[in-house]
């Protein structure tokens, strides 16, 4: 079951949800829009080696925005941390965005139940388009989870503080 968005302030208001900071005005009928900050991460390897570490470069995203281009995936994050140990997250693009050729994850728009942090965006675009940074970028919506469960732990991505590159390479060192 999906929570609607009355639930969801009402959830952030108990104290269940969090979403900092938090306006009211982004809760839809069943979502709430979270918003583009102002960096973005490029890799700078010619191929992406999944064992190794990757390199980046950080974008700012000036106020008058910048064009993104085609067959370049460009990671973001939200401008908001969210945190629950009681619903499963889920993100997904709004469909004003989508409409623009702007996918903004690949595959990653399914949380874990105790995830704390800035959700990382795998951006890319089939045409050229401008970003602004704070633009309602995407929705985070909520699911109930039934039956006993463990709380997100990995070390690899919770309570992050900043754009996370892929750090699958860890995952071969176990």
């Amino acid at each position: 079951m999906i929570l609607s968005g009355l639930e969801i302030i009402r959830q952030v208001k108990e104290g269940r949800i969090a979403i900092t900071p938090f306006d009211e005005k982004l809760v839809g009928p069943n979502s709430c829009n979270l918003r583009l900050h102002n960096e973005l991460l490029v890799y700078t390897d010619p191929v992406l080696d999944m064992k190794q570490p990757l390199s980046t470069r950080r974008i700012l995203i000036p106020p008058e925005g910048l064009v993104l281009e085609p067959g370049v995936l460009y990671l973001g994050r939200t401008l908001e941390h969210t945190a629950t140990d009681h619903f499963v997250p889920m993100l997904e693009g709004r469909s004003s965005i989508g409409r623009l050729g702007l996918f903004i994850h690949v595959t990653a728009g399914f949380g874990d139940i105790g995830f704390s942090g800035y959700w990382t965006l795998e951006i890319h675009c089939v045409h050229p388009v401008r970003i602004y940074p704070m633009v309602e970028i995407c929705q985070i919506y909520y699911h109930k989870i039934e039956g006993e469960h463990r709380l997100y732990n990995s070390g690899k991505y919770q309570d992050n503080r900043d754009i996370q590159p892929s750090l699958i390479y860890r995952d071969f060192l176990k």
